[in-house]
């Protein structure tokens, strides 16, 4: 149950981030050129938009953050596994065993050294340059993204271990969609 609520708010954190920053990137690029329209200049000047390419970026390093620990999850990272692929099978679960560890350590350190630094930053008035909010919000990503990150490698690793899967992303699978194995695909459809 809590497995399923996490995906699931993974999944919403990433979808509304790049949403709402696509959203505001096009609203900021219509304002900027229909300023320039005689007849709605008068209703658009007041509008000020400079700090939408500010909270365009942070959305955007949020979203990093939390996708690619859902890249871990999913099994949608990219990795080179010519030789890994080469081992022998006990030799490889090992090795990807390893790996994953790894990277579970690296998003442990990264995670505990970003969440020292927002704790730092939390006892100072710094703040972003446009929008004045307080810069620990915006670092906040750091530890947690990446403790998210060394969660998923542990649970990505705790799966294979036990069972012998490992995620896989399937870039023909699309969810709810059914395709025929045998259907032929045109040019249009794909």
């Amino acid at each position: 149950m809590f497995l399923k609520i996490l995906d699931r708010l993974e999944e919403i954190i990433i979808a509304s981030l790049m949403g709402a920053a696509t959203v505001l990137t096009f609203v900021t690029v219509v304002h900027r050129y229909l300023v320039d329209v005689p007849v709605l200049y008068p209703y658009l000047f007041g509008i000020n938009l400079a700090w939408s390419q500010e909270l365009c970026i942070y959305m955007f390093i949020w979203m990093a953050k939390f996708g690619a620990a859902y890249g871990v999850r999913t099994g949608i990272h990219v990795g080179v596994d010519v030789l890994i692929n080469r081992l022998g099978d006990a030799s490889r679960k090992w090795v990807i065993l390893f790996g994953l560890l790894g990277g579970a350590v690296f998003t442990a350190i990264v995670g505990t050294m970003g969440a020292k630094f927002v704790l730092e930053l939390m006892n100072t008035d710094q703040v972003s340059p446009d929008m004045e909010i307080p810069s620990w919000i915006v670092y906040a990503c750091i530890p947690l993204g990446s403790y998210l990150m060394c969660f998923r490698f542990l649970q990505v690793m705790w799966a294979y271990f036990w069972h012998g899967d490992l995620p896989h992303h399937d870039a023909v699978h699309v969810d709810d969609i059914e395709v025929s194995p045998t259907a032929p695909i045109s040019v249009g459809e794909a």
